[in-house]
């Protein structure tokens, strides 16, 4: 990369000039010596002004060049290999070289690697000594409950990237962008013909949310789609899900910030509103308006929470309140997995000087 060179305030060159002063002989009396004496220090004065440096116009400081950092994809998450990204035109990030060529190793600058494969092929890390002033990256995107091994890993890296907030590179799984023009015009809620939707493909019957369906299902209808129930309309879950007033936005496992696709795609991207199961409501409003879902744990039970949906269904006026907020947001799905190759340069960038060992690895995510 081209490194931008600061251009030098620009110092004045003064002329040294010498200056002769031809005093003409003449009579001696008080008031010329006076009018002389008064004519010295005037050029004197003036002299001494001519000589201060002048000042510079105001120029911007100096900023920070942006160091080029090579980061390395050791595995591909799930093993599927993908084209990487251009960080500068995809994501406004410049300065990042990503490649997955192991032969890079040693001079690259941070090695990022997802948790699944690594918990599988740990034992051939072994195999490359580490340089010194490298960063490892523990990249992972699934619960607590569906990663393993994390106790071997003590130690082992300089930073975390995942879905939850005090992660040293936080992404998660969808976020909310204001409008640079909102409030000025009504949420648009089309006509929807079905009143509740949910997409399953990991269906247990241990699962928490499998046995609330089982229990809602009493007082409501659900249509389920997924691998083993309905078809997909046109094999798109927003297409699907956007004739439907209402989305189980159901996570398979109750974890701090696990808030997934579920929430962000399903629900809502297809514009319909969210009944999550899952972290509690507060932290469901760290990211979203308290009245853009509709949370089960507001309701005594399954009845309670039927009873309140059906009311909704016969009252619009009351159901385009869940809808409202999108007055003011859009909603940003996180590219998986271009989006976070970027954004972990973009991260290292900022924390070369930065030394940092994650030392209780397990613990922190277990919490």
């Amino acid at each position: 990369m081209e490194k931008r060179k600061c251009s030098k305030s620009t110092k004045p060159r003064f002329l040294r000039q010498k200056h002769y002063f031809m005093l003409a002989e003449a009579p001696h009396s008080p008031a010329l010596g006076f009018s002389l004496a008064l004519l010295c220090f005037t050029i004197l004065l003036v002299l001494s002004l001519l000589a201060l440096p002048i000042p510079a116009p105001d120029t911007p400081t100096q900023h920070s060049e942006i160091r080029s950092v090579t980061l390395l994809i050791w595995w591909f998450p799930f093993g599927k290999p993908l084209s990487l990204p251009d960080c500068t035109a995809s994501y406004g990030v410049p300065g990042c070289t990503l490649t997955s060529d192991r032969r890079a190793f040693a001079h690259a600058d941070a090695v990022i690697m997802h948790h699944r494969e690594l918990m599988l092929n740990w034992k051939e890390l072994l195999d490359y000594p580490r340089p010194l002033a490298q960063k490892w990256i523990w990249m992972n995107f699934e619960s607590p409950s569906h990663s393993g091994f994390l106790h071997q890993f003590d130690g082992v890296f300089n930073l975390t990237m995942s879905y939850r907030l005090d992660s040293d590179i936080f992404l998660p799984y969808g976020y909310l962008q204001r409008r640079p023009f909102s409030g000025d015009r009504p949420a648009y809620v089309k006509h929807r013909h079905g009143l509740v939707a949910w997409v399953i493909s990991n269906w247990s019957e241990e699962q928490v949310r499998v046995q609330f369906y089982h229990r809602l299902r009493r007082y409501l209808h659900i249509d389920i789609y997924g691998r083993e129930f309905l078809p997909l309309l046109n094999d798109s879950v927003v297409k699907t899900v956007s004739g439907y007033k209402f989305y189980l936005a159901f996570e398979n496992s109750c974890h701090t910030d696990y808030i997934t696709e579920k929430l962000w795609r399903n629900a809502l991207v297809s514009g319909a509103v969210p009944v999550v199961l899952g972290p509690p409501r507060e932290n469901y409003e760290r990211f979203l308006p308290a009245d853009a879902f509709i949370h089960v744990e507001d309701f005594k039970g399954p009845r309670a929470l039927a009873a309140y949906l059906k009311h909704l269904d016969r009252n619009p006026a009351l159901y385009r309140r869940y809808q409202a907020w999108r007055q003011d947001y859009d909603v940003h799905v996180t590219s998986f997995w271009a989006e976070h190759f970027c954004v972990a340069c973009q991260d290292v960038q900022a924390s070369l000087h930065v030394k940092k060992t994650v030392k209780h690895l397990a613990f922190w995510f277990q919490s």
